[in-house]
């Protein structure tokens, strides 16, 4: 039926072709003729038997396929989309005018996306990139005000010729201040029983009944007209600091987005320590200049940078170096006692944060070293031999390298299903997607397979697999190279595969009525592969018959060309053997 289904179609195809031909003939013998109703039905008839020619040469080419491979459906085929027809213009870009007055001018392109650009309507806090540089710039100005206010009433670096730089720079802080409050906060999206809301009224709504809209309000207390009273004077400036939480938020958004978030870490809490000793020298020159500059030995002398002096002696004194000069009044001892008691306490807080920090930074290489220990202390109980001590050594540290852990198992299995399927195929499905075997199966089970894929590498020269064992599982190389042996020494290298490559699938789907290992495959150098067990694999194909049978018939395929080459790599070896032999003296 099938052949005769294409000998119509070609009957069909000849007899088409035949009338367009006629048709050509009658409208080459007019065209010098001026254009009339008969030439122009011409041309439109010819423009259609072209198409008709075209769908069925399409129509031939099916018929073919399905005669070449009966159990291909044309059910699972998806209707093509219709191509453009030749000599059609596409339509042109629509041009966009502008009217200004009394005249008229084209817009450009960037003026359109100019025009199309607007603030959006809400904010992801958690993963929108602008929100986080944003909150970098509102950090800024918050550690101007909380570094450079114990600054200026304290020290004499604000004076009425620089105090309108001052100014510009504070008001510019504030300025900060209203825009976050009223462009940013109120269109932060934030969840509610389980769903985000993204209506500006509720977002609004929710950031005026929150406790840091409350705080941002006291932060712009407008006390700056007392100016106006008792002159420019920082310390009115103090409510500027309870914008403290835009910090620490800006803290969290950094250490989630960033890789190595220890190094943050570290930065900020050295930071920590500098600020207290910057609040320390600042306490000190004031109560320098409350004794009088130069008054007693304790007091600041008044020479050289008044900073920098007075930053060496709160250094020396919340560190404990000693070498102080001693405090000669009581207000003095008391001063010093309290700089005493809040150096060790801020030292000792800043050691411990240091502590954690470091603690963290090197939790992957602990965990790493106590798995390592347990191990030598394992194999030295047992006498192990020196030769797998080092393999096995050589194992740990290529696998920590490569793969940054020793077991991606036990990082995946806390995640919820949703999650190791999107580091699965971030991970696999590039190389997985490559492979022949899998091509045209079922999108979803090639899904279910990736999360089953485990990561092991193989040391070099370490058999994959040996001729003759039950194979139990089928092996997709990652990384590195592995060697198919074999020959009358078992030695020949038949074949060497790459990343990408496909192996054990033949024994792994039981093809030829049996489910041993055909060929020694054994690793040529470091060697990363992706390891799916039969038992995985089978409760996978149960829910995907069309698939299951599509790796059948592909890995029948596969077996018999691959035992084909293994016969013609034997026999030339065995060839090249008796050369050499008879060759021998």
């Amino acid at each position: 039926q099938l052949i005769f289904s294409l000998l119509y179609c070609h009957v069909e195809f000849v007899w088409y072709v035949c009338v367009h031909l006629d048709l050509l003939m009658v409208y080459n013998q007019d065209k010098e003729r001026p254009p009339s109703v008969t030439s122009q039905s011409s041309a439109i008839v010819t423009e259609r038997l072209q198409e008709l020619v075209r769908l069925f040469k399409d129509r031939t080419e099916k018929v073919k396929e399905k005669l070449i491979d009966p159990e291909s459906s044309s059910e699972d085929e998806s209707p093509s989309e219709p191509k453009p027809q030749e000599g059609k213009i596409a339509p042109k870009e629509e041009e966009h005018y502008c009217q200004m007055m009394c005249c008229k001018f084209k817009t450009m392109p960037w003026m359109r996306r100019l025009k199309k650009w607007s603030f959006p309507d809400s904010i992801d806090p958690f993963t929108n990139l602008i929100y986080v540089l944003w909150l970098f710039l509102v950090t800024l100005a918050w550690n101007w005000n909380v570094w450079l206010i114990p600054v200026r009433c304290t020290y004499p670096y604000q004076t009425p010729d620089n105090i309108y730089i001052w100014l510009v720079v504070d008001y510019l802080c504030d300025f900060i201040y209203i825009i976050d409050m009223f462009l940013f906060q109120t269109r932060l999206q934030f969840v509610r029983s389980g769903d985000i809301i993204t209506d500006k009224k509720e977002m609004r709504d929710n950031y005026l009944k929150s406790f840091k809209f409350k705080m941002d309000m006291l932060s712009l207390i407008p006390l700056d007209f007392l100016y106006f009273k008792v002159g420019v004077n920082s310390l009115l400036r103090l409510p500027r600091l309870l914008k403290y939480m835009s910090f620490f938020e800006f803290n969290d958004r950094l250490e989630a987005i960033l890789s190595k978030a220890y190094i943050y870490r570290v930065i900020r809490t050295t930071t920590y320590l500098l600020y207290s000793l910057h609040c320390n020298s600042c306490l000190y020159y004031w109560a320098s200049d409350y004794e009088g500059i130069g008054s007693t030995r304790w007091t600041y002398t008044g020479l050289g940078n008044s900073y920098i002096r007075c930053y060496y002696f709160a250094v020396k004194t919340l560190i404990t170096i000693g070498g102080l000069p001693h405090p000669v009044t009581l207000f003095e001892i008391t001063f010093q006692l309290l700089n005493y008691f809040s150096g060790v306490f801020a030292f000792s807080i800043m050691i411990g944060q240091m502590r954690d920090v470091v603690g963290a930074a090197t939790a992957g290489k602990t965990y790493y070293r106590a798995y390592m220990d347990g191990t030598i202390k394992y194999m030295n109980n047992y006498k192990i031999s020196k030769d797998v001590q080092n393999r096995i050594k050589t194992w740990y540290e290529y696998t920590w390298k490569s793969q940054g852990m020793l077991d991606e198992q036990e990082l995946l299995v806390q995640l919820p299903d949703k999650m190791r399927l999107d580091i699965a195929v971030d991970v696999s499905y590039s190389i997985v997607s490559k492979v022949p075997l899998f091509q045209g199966c079922d999108l979803q089970m090639i899904y279910d397979m990736l999360k089953k894929l485990r990561s092991v590498v193989y040391l070099p020269g370490d058999y994959v697999c040996k001729k003759g064992e039950i194979g139990r599982a089928m092996y997709i190389i990652k990384d590195g190279e592995v060697q198919v042996l074999g020959g009358p020494d078992g030695k020949t290298v038949l074949v060497t595969l790459r990343a990408g490559s496909v192996f054990g699938e033949i024994s792994l789907l039981s093809v030829g009525g049996g489910n041993r290992r055909t060929a020694d495959v054994v690793a040529h150098g470091f060697a990363n592969l992706f390891i799916l067990d039969k038992k995985d694999l089978n409760d996978i194909l149960i829910h995907y018959p069309e698939s299951q049978k599509l790796l059948r018939k592909k890995a029948k395929t596969h077996k018999m060309t691959n035992s084909l080459s293994i016969l013609l790599t034997s026999y030339k070896a065995n060839i090249l053997w008796r050369i050499f032999m008879e060759a021998w003296p």
